[in-house]
């Protein structure tokens, strides 16, 4: 979905249509959860602290999320999707994998899918969607951000691998710009440059990801569209009013959020063994630690202790301004496993282009 938090206030209210707004909160602690196009133009970035997207966008409007209606919305799209296919993998509530090799209506060219469910989303729903269609997950990812907003971008079969040849290092899915920079330190600046590199050089620079990036620059992605996909953790973090390094401030708010943990585990009968604790400094640098159990941490008292445990870990050299723990499965390596040796062939999705 374009926008998708931003798009729905402003289908929502009127007034705020071709206005720059954001989602989230915009006191001195505030994050940008989603900003509108408008406001993209001045450089507003979700994820950006809100008093620096306010100095990029002095007449930037801030909304206070309204997660129920975004995830009504959100059943409302993901109903369409099942209309054409079983096969659809949920990434977050504005965006999906679909397998439409085979579908419900037995269109021939998965283009034309595309362009019927964008136009059903817009009809149902008055938002706009982008869609990447292409051979595999990998390639599907960056086609569907390549045209926005309200766009479709295709790559297909006999263009793929070019296509990455050219593609700068920043556009590759999960390269982030830490990767990304120190690729360019080895001048690897686009597929092509990727693509000249042993698997054995990538894994001994960036570990089983090296295998990953070895496959992607040849465009290939043997993973499936996994309509049952698990969750692998469950978290909750807030960044704190006022920085502080005091240990038993940040224990009274490890308490509470050992508690809201524990909640959101028996919610979703989550079962997980490994607690990991992650702090952030006011220089915005990050650190985490972690811990694994034998059996699964699911009770206030396990997580209580062990956060604290964790925490006497952390150098406190720094004021802390933002907190989080979570529970996670230990899936860590079957996840990057299956990237790698999932023995599904590349998805048998027709494009116009075979046929001529």
């Amino acid at each position: 979905m374009d926008a998708f938090y931003a798009s729905v206030e402003q289908r929502d209210n009127p007034s705020l249509r071709g206005k720059p707004i954001a989602v989230g909160y915009c006191g001195p602690r505030g994050v940008v959860a989603t900003a509108s196009y408008e406001a993209r133009k001045f450089g507003v970035r979700s994820a950006m602290a809100s008093q620096l997207a306010l100095k990029k966008c002095p007449q930037l409007i801030f909304m206070s999320p309204r997660f129920d209606v975004y995830k009504s919305v959100s059943y409302q799209i993901r109903d369409i999707f099942s209309e054409y296919t079983d096969m659809v993998e949920p990434l977050s509530l504005d965006e999906a994998y679909l397998d439409v090799t085979t579908n419900h209506k037995n269109i021939p060219y998965a283009m034309d899918i595309a362009m019927e469910i964008k136009e059903r989303i817009y009809r149902e729903t008055h938002l706009t969607a982008s869609a990447g269609v292409s051979i595999n997950k990998f390639l599907a990812k960056i086609a569907s951000d390549y045209n926005k907003p309200n766009g479709i971008f295709i790559i297909g079969p006999k263009k793929a691998e070019t296509f990455i040849e050219e593609l700068s290092i920043e556009n590759f899915f999960g390269i982030g710009k830490k990767t990304a920079e120190r690729m360019h330190q080895m001048n690897i600046f686009t597929g092509k440059d990727l693509k000249n590199h042993s698997e054995e050089f990538l894994v001994h620079n960036f570990g089983n990801l090296g295998k990953v990036y070895y496959l992607n620059a040849r465009a290939i992605d043997n993973r499936i569209v996994n309509p049952n996909k698990i969750r692998k953790s469950i978290g909750v973090e807030w960044t704190f009013e006022t920085d502080t390094n005091e240990v038993s401030i940040l224990e009274n708010e490890l308490e509470l959020a050992s508690t809201e943990l524990t909640e959101r585990i028996k919610k979703y009968s989550f079962k997980g063994k490994t607690l990991t604790l992650k702090v952030k400094y006011n220089d915005f640098t990050t650190l985490s630690r972690s811990k694994t159990k034998h059996e699964n941490i699911d009770d206030f008292e396990d997580i209580y202790h062990l956060s604290k445990e964790l925490l006497m870990q952390v150098p406190l050299d720094l004021k802390i301004r933002l907190i989080g723990i979570s529970i996670k499965t230990n899936e860590k390596e079957l996840e990057v496993d299956e990237i790698i040796e999932n023995s599904v062939t590349q998805l048998e999705i027709p494009f116009k282009e075979d046929l001529g």
